[in-house]
């Protein structure tokens, strides 16, 4: 059937959807609190009390166990009782306490010697918490943290050799079951290690040796797994006598590594044997116990003594030195064993010893590996400075004829030559530092300054020493490093170092300027422009963070001064990034930085496009990082153009194929700074900033929605300066705002982010009196309706817009209803056009969303018709007092209705034909609520229409919810309260007779 709607007139009250209400005693979220209930099996607890306040007594038993059991799943298990409450009470049942109560309780005075054994162990473990070497104390970065750098570091493409008799493919085991089998055995084994059975492998790659070294390492400790002692240590032998080949220097640093690593592994291994022999009985016990962390030699027994002994006999019998060296001080942890005191004299003999060693690299790499030992095993730091001075008195060999022409031979600078000693000279170093006063290391300072070319050790010691002293000296070094001898190593290396420290410990405030300017100097005048940008790239950051913008700007106009020549910038793009990141992100003001007149020319030096794009970026996102907390604003010119010459690099890097995830950075960068931009209350200057940033940023969506987010808060920012009360001038600037939104959205490629911003510009544009704008907005955002696709994806999942579209045209709406109608367009024009083209949106043929916006479309056509609209914007004339409820607009009102009302009886229709049961009657009963609201129920169709949607919802009630037809009883009585005409009152109450006759 069709309808025949007539718009009734009523209060804006009697349409209110009162839901049913109860009272609530407590927050619905409020936290439960846990009680212990008084049930079996636990003690007495206290009275519970429900999330509603109800108090469980103990005299209603069962009911309070239903109560409980209902809300805690797990104390069905345990008998009303949580899992702890019945542990407790297993405890109270057994002895009344925890397991270690009754162990302690048994013990007590039984074993009155224990008393005092437990007060000793607690001693001895108090005093293991005390440091005993120097690696405990925390002060030296592990040997462990440098092995990789050096492995890295060092490498070499010449082939290398490794001369052993143990790679042979192994070795056949002969299982020895008696004690002079084993002998006989080692014996065979001591026999057949002459100079015949070694063989020499060469011609091997970096990486083929370093698997022959590991090889080596699996060997040793096979070899010892298998009890083949002397097996093992002939490979460490072997392994040590690698270390005084030379062939290959380049590679000397990592094959030490290499071949240490080894003798540690057998170094442990010997001393983990010797703790396993040395067990012994404790006094008062009969039980063999281990030796503990901090044993002494009494405690070991005479036969662990011996065997330990023994070791070293076998050490000490080797003609070599240098192995010799080497793997008496792998195994000098067992010195332990012997004496207490034996660490320090066994250093400093193998510290003398160590001078029999001739090439100068060999031997400072023998000293570094006796002080990493002598590190881990005493706070002794005597022997340290000993092999320093050992170091000190043979330091000028290094550059001696001899040495020059080897290095010849090989085919390395003396550069990379005196680079080879910096791991190990950096170690010893760091040794020697450690808990030495100011006094101490100014007279090493001085020592070393007076060798001839002290540059490695003056670089060495700036690696190696605390920070601090070199920053409350950094004057001194300036001078130092400005004036002494650096063959060996570059000037510009040694500034380069003293820079990283200073920018991480600034020296005093009195002497930062002065330090500056005299370290400028210097690396200004090396005469290399790599050096120097090498230099500045690590004086960039000390600049930024501790001097003003004039400072910085002088530093930047040394870099352009050293670049600008011949083009020379281009092979040195990678400093002047690093320059330009660490001046920024260090910046105290970084709105002063992109000021400053060097700073521009700058960034103009990188030509190459994904450079310029890189470091754009990342100017952007320090700028972001350091404005993202505080209120600054960006009101100077210069600075706002800066930012803006940036963004523009980054906008035209945005094309087809740049990915989401870069467009969505880029654009959250230039976002940030549109948003800082403020000139207060130049209102026409922030347009002119907008309409400048629109034609830069025409490739980014986002970009483009924030430009008329902004527009649109100016507008806004107007109209509440005016106070709604426009000027002829402020009147213009509002237009002109609208207008820039405008035109600026078509330009975005997303349809929802048009319609969006459509509907928003439209309201804005309304509020501030601009109808013709406001009208325009509205008409182009419906008709972009049909374009929006039925699907998106985001995130990689695909999500229908039906929730989009129905969201919008409801939001859209609300907006209508205050909109008046355009003279020339008729009545309720842009409804007709909404009406028009939502069809043309493709719907899923099983979706209830159409039916819903019709449904919104009768609300809307309800409100229409009143005599007084709910609410209205200052000085805009709606359909209400336009029209004044004239009979010709009411009509049209109707008429509109009827269509709609139509239009869902056939979508009734529908669901009827495809038996959707459940949604026919949801929509029967929404649309029966539109009617009883708006329609005027004195209409024969329209009532009996009412009384049908009634029967068809009951009719298929089982597909609903029985509350809903409650709902709907209870606000149709609630209307009939209410309803201020008769006629209409009466009709309610036939209806309702009817209703609950039928339900």
């Amino acid at each position: 059937m069709s309808a025949e709607w007539v718009c009734v007139q009523r209060q804006q009250d009697e349409c209110r959807r009162y839901l049913d209400q109860f009272k609530v005693l407590d927050h619905p979220l409020k936290q439960s609190t846990i009680t212990v209930l008084e049930s079996r099996g636990t003690r007495s607890g206290k009275v519970p009390v429900a999330a509603n306040g109800i108090s469980l007594g103990s005299s209603n038993t069962a009911a309070m166990s239903a109560a409980t059991l209902s809300l805690d799943p797990l104390s069905i298990a345990f008998d009303g009782s949580d899992p702890l409450s019945q542990f407790a009470k297993q405890q109270v049942t057994s002895l009344g306490k925890d397991p270690l109560s009754r162990m302690a309780a048994e013990m007590e005075g039984a074993l009155p010697v224990a008393k005092s054994t437990a007060l000793g162990s607690r001693s001895s473990l108090s005093k293991s918490k005390e440091p005993n070497n120097l690696l405990e104390l925390d002060l030296i970065e592990p040997w462990a943290a440098r092995r990789g750098a050096i492995l890295n570091k060092y490498t070499t493409s010449e082939k290398l050799s490794i001369v052993t008799s143990f790679l042979t493919g192994g070795e056949t085991i002969k299982p020895q079951t008696t004690m002079s089998e084993k002998v006989k055995y080692r014996l065979e084994q001591l026999d057949d290690f002459d100079e015949g059975s070694v063989r020499q492998m060469l011609d091997l790659s970096q990486q083929e040796y370093v698997v022959k070294i590991e090889q080596l390492n699996h060997e040793l400790v096979q070899a010892w797994n298998q009890d083949q002692r002397v097996k093992a240590l002939k490979i460490a032998i072997q392994c040590s006598k690698l270390l005084s080949d030379t062939s290959v220097i380049q590679f000397y640093p990592s094959k030490f590594v290499l071949i240490t690593d080894i003798l540690d592994i057998f170094g442990r291994l010997v001393y983990d044997r010797l703790r396993t022999k040395a067990d012994y009985v404790h006094p008062g016990t009969r039980e063999m116990t281990s030796l503990p962390e901090n044993f002494t030699p009494d405690m070991v027994p005479e036969s662990a003594k011996e065997t330990c002994q023994n070791w070293f006999y076998k050490i000490a019998s080797i003609r070599e030195l240098l192995p010799r060296l080497y793997v008496e001080i792998a195994i000098l942890r067992c010195y332990s064993f012997l004496a207490q005191d034996e660490f320090g004299l066994a250093l400093r003999r193998l510290t003398k010893m160590i001078r029999g060693i001739g090439d100068p690299l060999v031997a400072i790499y023998a000293r570094c590996y006796l002080c990493r030992v002598g590190m881990s095993l005493t706070l002794d730091r005597t022997y340290i400075s000993e092999n320093l001075d050992d170091i000190l008195m043979i330091y000028h060999t290094i550059f001696n004829g001899g040495i020059r022409s080897e290095i010849a031979r090989h085919r390395i600078t003396l550069n990379g030559y005196a680079s080879l000693y910096l791991p190990a000279l950096d170690w010893i170093l760091q040794g020697v530092a450690i808990l030495t006063t100011d006094n101490q290391l100014d007279d090493i300072l001085q020592r070393c300054k007076e060798k001839k070319n002290p540059a490695l050790l003056l670089q060495s010691m700036m690696q190696s020493f605390r920070s601090d002293f070199i920053a409350s000296r950094a004057t001194h070094f300036v001078q130092i490093l400005s004036t002494i001898s650096v063959e060996g190593l570059s000037r510009g290396q040694l500034f380069r170092l003293l820079g990283s420290i200073l920018s991480h410990t600034p020296p005093p405030a009195e002497q930062r300027l002065s330090v500056l300017s005299s370290a400028m100097k210097a690396i200004t005048s090396l005469g290399n422009v790599e050096e120097f940008m090498q230099c500045a790239e690590m004086w960039a950051q000390y600049t930024s963070q501790h001097f003003g913008l004039k400072e910085v700007d002088i530093f930047l106009g040394s870099v352009l001064q050293q670049m600008a020549p011949k083009r020379i910038y281009e092979q040195h793009y990678h400093e002047l990034q690093v320059i330009t990141d660490k001046i920024v992100s260090n910046a105290q003001d970084v709105h002063g930085i992109l000021a400053l007149d060097n700073f521009l020319p700058l960034l103009d030096l990188f030509q190459k496009e994904s450079i310029k794009l890189e470091v754009c970026k990342n100017i952007l996102t320090s700028y972001r990082n350091a404005t993202a907390c505080d209120n600054a604003i960006i009101n100077d010119p210069v600075v706002t153009n800066a930012l803006m010459y940036i963004s523009r690099v980054l906008n035209d890097s945005v094309n087809a194929l740049t990915g989401e995830d870069e467009r969505r950075q880029i654009s959250g960068l230039i976002c940030h700074f549109i948003r800082k931009v403020d000139f207060g209350r130049d209102f026409e200057q922030q347009l002119a900033f907008y309409v400048e940033a629109r034609s830069v940023l025409s490739n980014l969506d986002t970009a483009l929605s924030t430009l008329i987010h902004s527009v649109n808060r100016l507008a806004t920012s107007t109209r509440r300066i005016v106070k709604g009360q426009h000027t002829q001038k402020t009147a213009a600037f509002v237009k002109a705002c609208a207008a820039y939104c405008f035109i600026t959205i078509p330009s975005i490629i997303d349809v929802r982010t048009r319609m969006e911003l459509y509907l928003q510009s439209g309201q804005v544009a309304l509020l501030n009196v601009c109808l013709q704008h406001a009208d325009s907005c509205f008409e182009a955002a419906i008709n972009l309706i049909p374009e929006v696709p039925r699907t998106v994806e985001n995130d990689g999942k695909v999500h229908s817009t039906e929730g989009f579209i129905k969201t919008f045209i409801v939001n859209l709406l609300s907006t209508l209803v205050i909109v008046p109608d355009n003279p020339t367009q008729g009545v309720l024009y842009l409804l007709r056009l909404l009406l028009e083209v939502v069809p043309k949106y493709p719907f899923e043929p099983t979706s209830d969303i159409l039916s819903s916006i019709y449904l919104h479309v009768l609300d809307f056509l309800s409100v229409a018709a009143q005599e007084v609209y709910p609410y209205h914007i200052v000085n805009v004339i709606s359909n209400d007092e336009l029209y004044g409820s004239d009979p010709k607009f009411i009509a049209e009102v109707n008429e509109l209705c009827c269509t709609v009302c139509d239009k869902l009886l056939q979508h009734l229709k529908v669901l009827l034909e495809s038996n959707a049961l459940r949604a026919q009657s949801q929509l029967a009963l929404d649309l029966l609520l539109k009617i009883i609201t708006g329609a005027d129920l004195s209409v024969d169709k329209m009532f009996t229409l009412t009384v049908h949607l009634w029967n068809l919802a009951v009719k298929n009630r089982t597909a609903i919810e029985a509350k809903q037809l409650q709902t709907v009883i209870q606000y149709t009585e609630h209307l009939a309260q209410v309803t201020q005409l008769e006629s209409q009152r009466q009709c309610l109450w036939m209806l309702l007779e009817r209703m609950k006759s039928r339900k």
